[in-house]
C-alpha cells in the first residue's frame, strides 16, 4: 500500500496528515513551530509516520504548505495554504462554499466551487486583531492557558465590549475591565465576540453560502465556534480534523499527483489505426 502526505507549516503549529490510497486519514502529526521552520516540518512528519507506523519509504508523495511551505525541504512540490484549505473542507464537508480559516497570525475568508477549487479568498494579513494571536493576548493578560478560554468564556453572563482594533492594545484593554470589576467570562465572551465580529466581515466580502466550514487550530475554541454561528446567523462545519485541514488538503492534492501518474497512458487515435 502506499500513501501520501501534506505538511501545513504555520506561523504558530506544524501539522502533518497522511491519506492512504483511498483518500482516508491514517495519521497526523502536531507540533509547535519555533525558529526552526525545517526541523518543524521534519518533526510534524516523523510524527504522523511514528502513530501511523509507516515506513517512509511508502509515502509516495509529499506537499508542503502554510507560510512556510518552501521549507519542507523532503517535500516534492507546494500549494498555497489557501487552496489547501478549501480543497480539505469541501472533501470532508462535500456541500462547503465558504470556509473560515483562523489561524495564529491571519484569518482567511475563502469562497469554493463544489469541487474546491477556490472562486475568491481575502485575509486580514495587516492585523491579527481577528486571529488567533488576539486570543494568545487576552490569554497572556488573564494568565489563563489558552485550552481553557473558550470554556470560560461560555460561562459570560454579560459581555464587555472590546474596542481596541490592535492586538498590541488589546492586553491593555483587558487589564483595563478587569480593573473595572469585571468578571474573566464577561471579558473573554466579549473578545470572541470581537474576533467573530472582524471574521464575519471578511466572510461577507466573499459571500456567505449555505455552508460555512471552520478550519484551523482555533475551531477547536468552542466559544469562537459559538461566536462566529451567532455572528453569522448560522450553524459551521467542524469537523476533529479542522486542526488539519491544510495538511488534508496538501495531502489530497499529492493524492491527485500519485494517481495521474498511475494512469495509463492512451496512445492518439491516428496511433492505434
Amino acid at each position: 500500500m502506499g500513501y501520501v502526505a501534506g505538511v501545513d507549516v504555520g506561523s504558530t503549529q506544524t501539522k502533518a496528515a497522511i491519506l492512504d490510497d483511498d483518500g482516508k486519514v491514517v495519521a497526523r502529526g502536531l507540533v509547535d513551530t519555533g525558529a526552526n521552520v525545517v526541523q518543524a516540518a521534519e518533526k510534524a512528519f516523523q510524527a504522523a509516520i511514528t502513530e501511523g507506523d509507516i515506513d517512509p519509504r511508502q509515502v509516495e508523495y509529499v506537499i508542503g504548505t502554510g507560510y512556510g511551505r518552501y521549507r519542507v525541504t523532503f517535500g516534492n512540490t507546494q500549494v498555497t495554504e489557501i487552496s489547501c484549505h478549501g480543497r480539505g473542507a469541501a472533501y470532508l464537508f462535500p456541500g462547503t462554499r465558504t470556509v473560515v480559516d483562523m489561524g495564529g497570525q491571519d484569518t482567511k475568508a475563502i469562497r469554493v466551487s463544489d469541487t474546491g477549487e477556490i472562486e475568491d479568498f481575502c485575509m486580514n494579513d495587516k492585523c491579527a486583531a481577528g486571529t488567533g494571536r488576539f486570543l494568545g493576548a487576552a490569554s497572556s493578560a488573564l494568565n489563563i492557558p489558552l485550552n481553557e478560554l473558550g470554556t470560560t468564556a461560555l460561562r459570560s453572563e454579560r459581555p464587555v465590549k472590546i474596542s481596541t482594533t490592535c492586538t498590541v492594545f488589546a492586553e491593555s484593554e483587558v487589564l483595563a475591565w478587569l480593573g473595572k470589576g469585571k468578571k474573566i467570562e464577561d471579558i473573554l465572551w466579549g473578545v470572541h465576540k470581537s474576533i467573530a465580529s472582524r471574521s464575519a466581515a471578511l466572510l461577507r466580502r466573499v459571500g456567505i453560502n449555505d455552508q460555512v466550514t471552520f478550519t484551523g487550530g482555533v475551531a477547536k475554541n468552542q466559544a469562537m465556534v459559538a461566536a462566529l454561528e451567532q455572528r453569522l446567523g448560522t450553524t459551521l462545519n467542524i469537523s476533529p480534523e479542522s486542526h488539519y485541514m491544510g495538511a488534508i488538503g496538501a495531502a489530497l492534492f499529492a493524492l491527485d499527483h500519485v494517481r495521474a501518474s498511475r494512469a495509463p497512458v492512451t496512445a492518439p487515435a491516428e496511433a492505434r489505426a
